[in-house]
């Protein structure tokens, strides 16, 4: 007996083949086993960090802000057009996931929907 492969949509096990689609009559989503493949080849593995228009960020990338941002305890905001070099991921918890180093701020840790790749 072939195992069906479950829905990727609603998760329902009552698959069935239809010709090169596989349907679900629960939600009504029709997939090809090699599109599912293609979708999980695109997608990178553990930890994703994407910028405000959805690229993917790397460690040593270039990043922009691209709005005022206030600082706590800072007499100013960081400024639109303040460029972060050499960032590093991480995951906080917090949402701040870009870790580096800002001119006239030294260290900081921005949240990525705040920048956009340089």
């Amino acid at each position: 007996m072939a195992t069906e492969p479950k829905c990727p949509k609603c998760d329902g096990e009552a698959t069935y083949a239809d010709g090169n689609l596989w349907v679900c009559p629960l939600c009504s989503n029709e997939w090809s086993q090699s599109a599912k493949a293609e979708v999980a080849e695109a997608e990178p593995e553990g930890f994703v960090v994407k910028d405000s228009n959805g690229n993917i960020l790397i460690e040593g990338d270039t990043v922009v802000v691209i709005k005022d941002l206030p600082v706590k305890g800072a007499p100013k905001p960081i400024k639109t057009g303040a460029k972060m070099k050499n960032i590093k991921l991480r995951d906080h918890g917090d949402g701040h996931n870009i870790s580096g180093r800002l001119e006239g701020f030294g260290d900081m840790n921005l949240k990525s929907e705040f920048v956009k790749k340089a």
